[in-house]
Formats: C-alpha cells, structure tokens, sequence
C-alpha cells in the first residue's frame, strides 16, 4: 500500500511513527521534530511526526491536555513547513475534523473509540490516512470489523496499531501473535511499543509505565514482522508533560533504530516463517 509518498507492507522496510506524546511548546516540537527527522534521514527510514494538540484520554482532569486546537495545528503546521516532515496527530469524537485535515497528514483514532461506528467512518471519510488503534479490550481479529466499517466510506489508507490488550488492573500485556493475526485486515500492522508498556491509571492520577521494556518489545514486534511502529519520544521523560513513565529518552532512538532496522531486515529479507508454514499447509 502507499502511504503519503511511500510504500508500505510486511515485505517493506519499517516505517516509524514518533514524537512526544503532547504538543508542550512549539521549541520542544521543532526541535523534537528536526531531532527525529535527521536520525531517521541518516538510517533512511520513513518518518511521520506525531505529537497531539490535545489528549482528552487522560487519567484526570489535572492533567495536561495539550495547547488546544487552534495553537496545536500552528505548531504542527510550522514543524511541516521547518522541519520538511509529514505530521500525525490524535483526534476524537467532537474534534473538528475538517480543519484537523487541512494541516495534519495523518490522523490517529483513539484505542477506546474504535467501536464507535459514526466516529471511525467520519474521521475515515477526510481522505486522508489514518492510523487506527486497536482497543485494549479487542481481540485481534476483531479489527477486521472495524477496518471494514472504515473502508465502506471509501478510504483505503488504512493502518492497524497495536497498543497491548488489559489485562489486569492497571495492566497492559501485548500478545505477539495478534500482530500476525491482524494481517488478516489487509492492512499494514503497525506496533505501539510506548503504550504497551503504558500502566493506564496506575499512579492514581496519572498512568505509569516500564519504558525500559519498550526496546524489549519493539524488537519483539520487529521479528515478528511488521510495516511500522509508534514510539512516543521526550528530550526528558521524567518532566514529560504527559506519558513521561512509557516514552522513550530521544536521544536513544538513533541507537534503537538502528537494531531495530537490523532486525527487520534479517526478518523480512529471509521470508516470514509463518507465512511458509501456512503455505505448505495449503499445499
């Protein structure tokens, strides 16, 4: 499938989805943006900006939201014309969607939104790509419902992400075989490897998280076979604004990156084995 201006797919090098997971300041999401832009340039892997005007999931109304519409897509417009990257941003059920589009690239549905029909066709009906997540309550196969529910208005930049499945209280696990399973869509499967890590509620008001497990898992997902992955990223996660506990140090992307784009290409370059097997099978 083309996505923007390139091509993705399980036999496609991995495309990356990065930013912080708020927009805090236009500094921070210039410099993040022109950060994550030239890492991704020297590795040559394809790169979409995401950083959200405003997060209406949060723990609690004293949390953080965001700058707000009008000054998250000034921002997000100024990173595009500067910094010369495609852009992504969150969207929910009263966003304006239209005016969101006319400056985004690429929108995002929420995890706890993906069973609301009119939302998911709405949002879809822009035109333009958008990246739905997976619900932490879904079964894999269930996204085959949702991509179709997507597909009816006509848009065929679909991707399916992955965020980890509830599992417990305050407790999120990620079962690699539904990122296989999720094939079955049609669509690109893409893994958050940040908000799986992601402890929803789990310091009271705020969540909590292991971004130390966030390379474990992204290496996971990466041999498992993927066309993309989403990293939330912060200069200092522990004064992140938002997602702090699940983001990743930026500057340990580059080091990250380059593993992970190691991987993928051993990966892919020697054939997924599942693939084989359900091959032979049909032999």
């Amino acid at each position: 499938m083309k996505l923007l201006d390139f091509e993705v797919g399980i036999n496609q090098p991995f495309f990356l989805i990065a930013g912080p997971c708020v927009i805090e300041s236009e500094t921070l999401a210039l410099e993040t943006a022109a950060y994550l832009q030239q890492v991704t340039e020297d590795l040559g892997i394809n790169f979409i900006y995401k950083s959200s005007y405003d997060k209406a999931n949060r723990t609690s109304t004293s949390s953080f939201r965001g700058l707000g519409i009008e000054e998250g897509l000034r921002i997000l417009q100024k990173v595009k014309d500067e910094v010369g990257c495609k852009v992504l941003t969150d969207v929910h059920e009263d966003t304006p969607l239209n005016e969101v589009a006319s400056v985004v690239d690429m929108m995002q549905t929420p995890a706890f939104l993906v069973r609301q029909t009119n939302f998911i066709q709405n949002v879809c009906k822009q035109g333009i790509p958008v990246n739905i997540k997976k619900g932490q309550f879904q079964a894999p196969w269930d996204m085959g419902n949702v991509v179709a529910k997507a597909r009816e208005v006509g848009n065929q930049q679909i991707t399916v992400c992955d965020r980890g499945t509830s599992f417990g209280y305050n407790t999120l696990v990620s079962d690699m075989r539904g990122l296989a399973q999720m094939r079955a869509t049609g669509c690109p499967v893409v893994f958050d490897a940040t908000h799986s890590v992601q402890q929803p509620g789990g310091q009271g008001t705020t969540s909590g998280g292991q971004r130390e497990m966030v390379p474990v898992l992204a290496r996971a997902a990466i041999a498992v076979g993927v066309s993309g992955l989403f990293m939330e990223t912060h200069p200092n996660p522990a004064k992140a604004l938002s997602d702090g506990p699940n983001s990743m140090p930026i500057d340990k992307m580059g080091e990250l990156l380059k593993t992970l784009q190691g991987l993928d290409d051993w990966v892919k370059n020697g054939g997924l084995l599942e693939d084989k097997l359900i091959n032979n099978a049909k032999n």
